[in-house]
Order: C-alpha cells, then sequence, then structure tokens
C-alpha cells in the first residue's frame, strides 16, 4: 500500500506546473541575469572587451563564446524577467558582433532571469522570425518592462501546424496554455 502512495505523490510532482505563468520575478540584484552570447570569430581578439560591454549594465552574469564560423546565429532569447533596459543592450549587441536579430524564442523554453544571443540551441519550431520594423518597435526605449515583454511575447507566438516531410503537421515544440506566460 506504502509503494501505491508514494508512485501517486510522484505522479503528481511531475504534472504540469500550472504555477509557471503567475510566478513573480525576483528583482535582478537579488537573482542577476545570465547572458550567453555567441559572437563572430573576427571579434576574439576583443574577446574581454565585448565580455565588458555585454555586463557593463550591471546584474549580469556573463558567458561568452567564439563561434566557430564566421557568422553565428541571428537568433536571441530573452527570459520573461529580464529588464527591458537590459534586453535592449543584449540586441544592440546582438546587432553589433552577431550580425543582428532575425528570430526570437519562445520564453517557454528558457529560464526567467536568462538571455541568449547568436545562440543556435533551439529548433526552428521555438521560435518566431522578426521583421526590422518589428525589432525597432521592440527596441523603443520609452518601453517599460512590462510592455517590452508584452510585446516580446505577442512576437513570439508559435504555430500550431508547422511543414515537415512535405506536409502540416502538429508543432512537436508548442507550448501548451498552462506553460505560456
Amino acid at each position: 500500500m506504502r509503494i501505491i502512495y508514494v508512485f501517486a505523490f510522484l505522479i503528481f510532482l511531475s504534472g504540469p506546473n500550472t504555477g509557471y505563468a503567475k510566478e513573480e520575478c525576483l528583482p535582478i540584484r537579488r537573482k542577476p541575469v545570465k547572458v550567453e552570447a555567441w559572437i563572430s570569430k573576427k571579434f576574439e581578439k576583443d574577446y574581454k572587451i565585448i565580455r565588458r560591454e555585454f555586463a557593463e549594465l550591471g546584474d549580469t552574469k556573463v558567458g561568452l563564446f567564439v563561434y566557430p564560423s564566421e557568422n553565428p546565429s541571428r537568433v536571441v532569447a530573452i527570459g520573461r524577467c529580464v529588464p527591458a533596459f537590459l534586453a535592449q543592450h543584449f540586441i544592440k549587441k546582438a546587432w553589433k558582433y552577431s550580425l543582428g536579430t532575425t528570430h526570437l524564442v519562445h520564453q517557454g523554453f528558457i529560464s526567467s532571469h536568462w538571455a541568449g544571443v547568436g545562440t543556435s540551441l533551439f529548433s526552428e519550431n521555438s521560435m518566431s522570425a522578426i521583421t526590422p520594423k518589428q525589432l525597432d518597435q521592440l527596441m523603443d526605449e520609452t518601453l517599460d518592462t512590462e510592455s517590452f515583454q508584452a510585446m516580446y511575447r505577442s512576437l513570439t507566438v508559435q504555430k500550431e501546424k508547422v511543414p515537415a516531410f512535405g506536409l502540416m503537421l502538429e508543432n512537436p515544440k508548442l507550448m501548451r496554455n498552462s506553460q505560456q506566460q
């Protein structure tokens, strides 16, 4: 009988996390933002300078990597608790060192206090293309964090059906409503 209770408890723990969307963001003074950035290898000689540039606004931990080929991915991921001023700073650095931003990653795939620049960690079905006009709107310096995050989420709505093997199939990376912010 005891085994049944333990098994039932484990099943309860492994259920979907419906409280994720309601979780409060800790201030970045208590939980700094971690940014992982991949830069073009042509900037390798300026590694230390670039690392300082990513950290210059404070409250960040920087992981900087030199991409093995000339041009890193143009994908940026911004966690749901990253303040607008830091997110915009990282996107500016993406433009400078990773040749820009063409795609944004859905926040359900990343940690709340994490940002990725030039990242190739995510599949195409985890991200959304962004136009230069949309990027300009996201970079508006008058946006507060709440507005920035709302706009980011509106730009990363996933498609329910995606092309695969010549067919339109269910998106295998689709985040369900209980997990979306």
